[in-house]
């Protein structure tokens, strides 16, 4: 039987400029090995055990670069002042102000690599 998620993964051309982007959101690091298949390096927000695998490569090599294969959502308890911190530190967004919707409030991040990171507040 199954017990828990272990790891997602973010295909990422760059683990260190990734591993900066991360931080800014707020996670840690938790495994940084340089293994035989690649850099293993993993992140986590304190006190939860599901890990953000950020691997160097392509999730399908040879496809566009506009494949969109999913995106991570980050819950906030005040994504306007986040939005506002994040903006300040240099965090690119894809609208210009968080918005109101109808479960809450939101906006999309992008990480280096152009990966959607859904930011949202709920109501």
């Amino acid at each position: 039987m199954f017990i828990k998620i272990m790891y997602f993964v973010q295909f990422v051309s760059d683990q260190d400029k990734a591993l900066d982007f991360y931080t800014k959101l707020g996670f840690e690091k938790r495994v940084d090995y340089p293994g035989p298949e690649g850099r293993f390096l993993t992140l986590g927000y304190q006190g939860q055990d599901v890990e953000i695998m950020l691997w160097k490569g392509a999730a399908m090599p040879g496809t566009s670069k506009d494949l969109n294969l999913g995106s991570i959502f980050i819950e906030s308890v005040d994504l306007r002042k986040d939005f506002e911190v994040l903006r300040s530190k240099g965090v690119k967004f894809l609208q210009p102000e968080p918005e109101d919707y109808a479960f809450g409030v939101r906006i999309a991040a992008l990480d280096p690599d152009g990966n959607r990171i859904e930011l949202r507040q709920r109501k």
